[in-house]
């Protein structure tokens, strides 16, 4: 089977990309387009005969018709996910997000109703107003990116319910681990104590996330793919494990042996109405349609991590000076 992987070149992406090769899919992975002709992440995998790398711009109908004419299945992942970059610029989450998704399926549509697995986030669900969070509970867009993210699943589905395209929404819970941008919570605190800081910067340490490591992630998301059942569904890939951002930063502290000092940062900081306070998610649905079991908990997951971003020839590549929005 050939599969097309959209946003490729990014952190899930990438590991996703390596996934779908062990289990011998013939893999179309696409880089966004630059002049460098970098590739991303996927400049980190080693060559191999079932992948073929491409570079374009979902945002681009016509990109979009022509790269989906070969394949059988669409992971669809391309998007703009940092949440402070959305608040400067929204309408650059519509044209990716949004419109992207829209080119997506009407490209799977238009090439013979191609099975399109579309990525989510949990950051749909807002603030938790129960706990956990099942597939039922209410979208809340505290963001321009969750906003976004809400009109992209509601696309993707329109193309079910329209045109019976064969789409899932597969929705991660905070997925972390190797290659993930410094802007995220786990990697500023590993790359800021790697780097031999005394004191680094965080925003608030109060909220609550569903910590997936990034392995786990993918299989979730290959086990949707794979499954027919899932077909017009909105699942959730999560832990149903519930850790505070302190408790996070103290459990980091313990594994690196660190006597780090927080600072709160301000710039880090989100509009108050705007922050995620609790994220728990309730994963029995993805267990009950496809079996899926978890093989990492946080603390192994945490090591893996903080392994690969203690590699010098890794932690160069991040640049902890900067908050990177």
């Amino acid at each position: 089977m050939k599969v097309l992987v959209t946003g490729a070149d990014g952190f899930i992406g990438s590991f996703l990309t390596e996934a779908l090769l062990a289990k011998g899919y013939k893999v179309k992975a696409l880089a966004y387009y630059n002049s460098f002709n970098n590739w991303g992440w996927l400049e980190d995998i080693p060559q191999n005969e079932n992948l073929e790398i491409v570079t374009g711009d979902v945002r681009d109908p016509h990109f979009c018709l022509t790269i989906t004419k070969d394949v059988d299945l669409i992971f669809h992942l391309a998007a703009l996910i940092a949440i402070p970059y959305s608040y400067v610029a929204p309408s650059s989450y519509v044209d990716t997000n949004v419109t992207g998704t829209l080119n997506i399926c009407s490209a799977a549509k238009e090439n013979g109703n191609i099975r399109v697995l579309v990525t989510s986030t949990a950051e749909v669900y807002g603030t938790a107003q129960y706990v956990p969070i099942n597939e039922e509970h209410p979208k809340q867009p505290q963001s321009p990116y969750s906003a976004s993210k809400i009109g992209a699943d509601a696309m993707a589905m329109s193309f079910y319910n329209a045109f019976e395209l064969p789409v899932t929404i597969a929705r991660p819970f905070n997925t972390y681990g190797p290659r993930q941008s410094a802007r995220a919570i786990i990697p500023t605190i590993i790359s800021q104590i790697a780097n031999g800081k005394k004191e680094i910067k965080l925003g608030d340490l109060t909220p609550t996330r569903d910590f997936n490591f990034v392995k786990d992630t993918c299989m979730g998301m290959i086990a949707l793919a794979e499954n027919d059942s899932t077909i017009g569904h909105e699942i959730n890939i999560c832990s149903n494990f519930e850790i505070s951002m302190k408790d996070t930063l103290e459990l980091i502290k313990k594994i690196m042996k660190s006597d780090v000092e927080f600072i709160t940062d301000k710039q880090r900081l989100r509009p108050k109405n705007s922050e995620v306070f609790r994220l728990w998610g309730d994963n029995s649905k993805i267990k009950n349609l496809t079996g899926f079991q978890y093989q990492y908990d946080i603390e192994h997951g945490l090591t893996e991590t903080i392994e690969w971003f203690t590699n010098p020839e890794n932690l160069k590549k991040y640049k902890t000076d900067i908050y990177n929005v």
